[in-house]
């Protein structure tokens, strides 16, 4: 592979450094020097939420699963799990199967797929928000047979249908990051969940039980516990005031997308799972009116930080190594040598200009 030569300021987890950097598949090195003062090299961005793009669904297979990660890459995330929705044992088995060949035989060009986001079965009933109706009470044989067929390494569960903690202690025995969501719980179980080994919570005020001063339920336990947790921050899952209020209470808070099909596609019908969801504009809703993920891309995201009034390393950070951090990733979300070469540059206004993907360049979305 060819060596690029890039010129910025570069965030590195030092501080910005004005200069060059120098990558193959790897960072090889960053030197200091004279550079443009308004061109940014920051971190690739990292995705632990997305369920598709370009009109592909993960769940139908790896052709779809490389389609997203392609689509994915142009808007600067370099790594993605790929996640999927509350479905069959048979769904979710065939899959896990497509996550794994897209895993073993990766698109070029694209985000590098980490491994799986498992949001759901294991979910409230009641709590579904778009996931398809296919809850189930904990199955711990179901979730090994399923971390065999792909790596698992996070999934979403409601701490209320686990009471004796069983399944969250399967989750931890397997390696996976056992996050809070799609549930109903109080603030006590959601605390005692988090006592017990739970990582995080999911899309934060989306799909749980809110905060009111009497019953503070899961947002609480998040707001006063929580070291991660995720964020869908398109406006319109969460309001900015509440995303203020999030960065400030959640140390380790990134964004996510929660995409699904749609983005990146004209207005019309897509999938999510087994369910129908319609694109109008920049939402994504079911029948019924509630939101059915996002077409939010990581870019948008950290444009959205940006309007929030966050400096472009702390923007940065949210979009890219505090999700590596959560994986315990080493080699992504951080510009140093060794790490895999996963960059963005940007411009003055936080719009891509160049997109390199372990090395591999990828030409940017304009839009």
């Amino acid at each position: 592979m060819e060596t690029t030569v890039l010129s910025g300021q570069i965030l590195t987890p030092a501080g910005w450094i004005a200069g060059t950097l120098r990558a193959s598949a790897q960072i090889l090195g960053i030197e200091p020097g004279a550079a443009p003062v308004d061109r940014f090299v920051v971190p690739g961005f990292v995705d632990l939420h997305v369920h598709g793009g370009a009109g592909a669904d993960c769940m139908e297979g790896a052709d779809s699963v490389r389609r997203m990660a392609r689509f994915h890459a142009r808007h600067g995330t370099t790594a993605l799990l790929a996640t999927t929705v509350t479905a069959a044992a048979r769904d979710l088995r065939a899959a896990m199967a497509g996550i794994a060949a897209a895993m073993a035989a990766p698109a070029a060009s694209a985000a590098r797929v980490l491994g799986v986001h498992l949001e759901g079965p294991f979910i409230n009933p009641a709590v579904l928000g778009a996931q398809p109706p296919f809850a189930i009470p904990p199955d711990p044989a179901l979730l090994e047979e399923l971390a065999a067929a792909a790596p698992i390494r996070v999934a979403t569960y409601a701490p209320e249908i686990d009471p004796d903690g069983a399944l969250l202690a399967c989750f931890r025995r397997l390696g996976i990051k056992a996050q809070i969501g799609h549930t109903a719980c109080s603030y006590a179980e959601a605390s005692t969940a988090l006592a017990a080994g739970a990582a995080g919570f999911t899309h934060l005020f989306n799909a749980m039980s809110g905060l009111h001063h009497r019953k503070p339920g899961a947002v609480g336990a998040a707001l006063a516990h929580a070291e991660a947790a995720e964020l869908i921050l398109d406006f319109q899952h969460v309001e900015p005031g509440a995303a203020l209020v999030a960065l400030r209470a959640v140390p380790g808070l990134y964004c996510i997308t929660d995409a699904v099909a749609a983005a990146g596609m004209p207005d019309g019908t897509y999938r999510l799972g087994r369910r129908a969801i319609t694109k109008r504009g920049s939402c994504v809703r079911l029948e019924d009116g509630n939101l059915a993920g996002s077409v939010l891309t990581m870019d948008r995201a950290l444009r959205n930080l940006l309007a929030l009034g966050l400096p472009l390393a702390e923007a940065a950070r949210r979009c890219s190594t505090l999700a590596a951090d959560h994986l315990g990733l080493a080699d992504r979300g951080r510009l140093v040598p060794g790490a895999a070469a996963d960059l963005v540059v940007l411009d003055a206004h936080g719009r891509l200009e160049a997109v390199l993907a372990e090395g591999r360049p990828v030409e940017p979305a304009t839009a």
